[in-house]
């Protein structure tokens, strides 16, 4: 298959595409550089270092990184190597495999096949991720909050029971029993601390204010409470 370009004919990128800029970006660095030394693609030797492992692929694939990882058996220094695609797209899954890469010990490059311009994404070495205490109190606050276990696990966010929705169906339920309420009312006998601002809020549809301070139940409310049971771990 052949793609056409300004001044004529243009061959379908193979990997083999990748190795010329490959190697003179290495050469600049003083390497010497060979290609399918052994199981790797190339391989480049300075001096008396550990050995430079790259492997070369048109894109980021699960092989890709099985492959890699094999190559950690013979030296410590291993990059794959993928060809730079134009979009968002791309850079997103540049961003998301850099992420992995690293966790794995390995380097990641990109190749701009137009002009060979090579790019350092990451460089192999050892993996010390910094943990977010921010993030980790949110996930036990989170964990707390939630009554029971109503979701299954795996399934997508449409429709995923989080601690917000328990607490806004239990303001439903309220003043589905009770009626129309003022808020600080409703705080106290749900146990819903924030409920005023919640139902101000009106994240659901399920709440609209009747007159300064008082919250009444929309239709959409109402329908809501018939999932309290299963929602609430109550039925």
């Amino acid at each position: 298959m052949r793609k056409w370009g300004n001044d004529g004919p243009m061959t379908k990128p193979r990997e083999t595409d990748l190795y010329p800029p490959i190697k003179a970006f290495l050469e600049d660095q003083g390497y010497i550089v060979k290609s399918e030394v052994g199981a790797a693609d190339v391989v480049a030797v300075r001096g008396q270092e550990p050995p430079v492992v790259v492997e070369l692929k048109l894109g980021f694939s699960l092989a890709l990184f099985h492959q890699c990882v094999a190559r950690l058996k013979v030296t410590d220094d291993v990059y794959l190597a993928v060809a730079r695609q134009p979009g968002k797209r791309f850079a997103k899954a540049v961003k998301e495999n850099t992420g992995l890469a690293r966790r794995l010990g390995l380097g990641l490059i990109t190749v701009r096949l137009k002009d060979g311009l090579v790019e350092v994404q990451c460089d192999p070495g050892p993996y010390a991720p910094r943990k977010s205490g921010k993030r980790q109190a949110h996930l036990l606050r989170e964990f707390a909050r939630r009554q029971g276990d109503p979701n299954d696990g795996g399934q997508t966010r449409a429709g995923l029971v989080t601690a917000y929705r328990q607490d806004a169906l239990k303001l439903a339920v309220y003043l589905f029993e009770v009626g129309a309420s003022r808020g600080a009312d409703v705080a106290r006998e749900t146990d819903v601390a924030r409920a005023t601002t919640m139902m101000r809020d009106n994240h659901y549809g399920w709440f609209e204010k009747v007159e300064k301070g008082v919250y009444g139940l929309t239709p959409a409310g109402a329908d809501a409470v018939s999932t309290a049971g299963r929602v609430l771990g109550s039925g």
